[in-house]
């Protein structure tokens, strides 16, 4: 019963305080921002997974953008997540899409909804209805944050939106797929991670393909957190307006390497694989070789 109470109370004041220490500090980075000129300095966690949220604040600060407006495309319960912390701060306009069962009912046991526009869309997204529900929910034009992480056809995905379509993006990508080659995982409908591979470590796109793909819609790549989890990039024309070091060619070595083990075993348990163990597990997992014309459908073993 102790237990229980505590957990209850904790669960109350713990966002609070995190909130209030992340704004603390938060605050006091800024006084230092253009002195930075490595992306993961600015890392810092509040609500976001990993290192996101100070970086993502820099970004935001960087470009004059106060109150936000974003769109956010895999967010679970929005517990942990890129948005929510500029929810909680500014009162922004902004659109979460999952496609969790009463996903609105979730995220309204984390958050307090009254304290900005937020539209909450229990979906599946894919390549055909990217489009559509974006215009449907009036949130296709003057996106100032798009953030993608939803373990599957991601690429595909943002392969459907136009140039320019945002001004800063934050895409997840799949560090098991190397830093020398530019894959994905096929468009497959109804794509989920545990079915195509039990281990989970067979799912998005590489960064090389993130990078070139994002290159032709006008935005520079400009680093990715210390887990190589989330590669961030702004549009070309406001690059002019940050003081970070654009990382060359040999930097995307660096940001995908990850000591990350979070495989899975067939009973779904956690099989904590690290480098080449990764690799063949999902060795005959079939992929596409973005980089043919035709982008062929081969085993994962074909090129890495």
């Amino acid at each position: 019963m102790f237990k229980f109470l505590l957990y209850k109370i904790a669960s109350k004041f713990i966002p609070s305080i995190k909130f209030s220490i992340g704004l603390s500090h938060i605050t006091i980075m800024r006084k230092n921002y253009k002195k930075i000129k490595n992306i993961n300095d600015l890392e810092y966690k509040v609500f976001s997974q990993n290192g996101e949220d100070g970086i993502i604040d820099y970004l935001l600060h960087s470009l004059k953008i106060y109150k936000p407006k974003f769109i956010e495309i895999g967010v679970g319960d929005y517990k942990e997540c890129n948005s929510r912390f500029i929810f909680e701060r500014t009162s922004p306009k902004g659109l979460i899409i999952d496609n969790i069962k009463n996903f609105k009912n979730k995220v309204k046991k984390n958050v307090k909804l009254w304290r900005g526009d937020l539209t909450i869309l229990e979906k599946t997204i894919n390549s055909k209805n990217i489009i559509k529900t974006l215009k449907d929910q009036n949130f296709f034009n003057n996106i100032d944050l798009f953030s993608l992480d939803i373990d599957g056809i991601d690429y595909w995905v943002l392969e459907k939106l136009p140039k320019n379509f945002s001004k800063i993006v934050v895409l997840e990508f799949n560090s098991n797929f190397g830093s020398d080659k530019e894959i994905s995982v096929p468009n497959i409908d109804n794509f989920h991670i545990t079915k195509y591979h039990y281990s989970n470590l067979c799912w998005g796109a590489s960064l090389k393909a993130y990078i070139k793909l994002m290159k032709k819609k006008n935005y520079i790549f400009l680093g990715a957190d210390l887990h190589s989890i989330n590669a961030f990039f702004i549009q070309k024309k406001y690059l002019k307006k940050i003081n970070l070091s654009v990382p060359g060619n040999k930097s995307i070595r660096t940001f995908s390497t990850s000591n990350v083990r979070d495989s899975r075993t067939k009973n779904n348990n956690l099989s904590y694989l690290s480098g080449n163990e990764k690799i063949k597990a999902i060795k005959n997992c079939k992929v596409v070789d973005l980089s043919t014309k035709d982008k062929k459908i081969v085993k994962l073993s074909k090129l890495i």
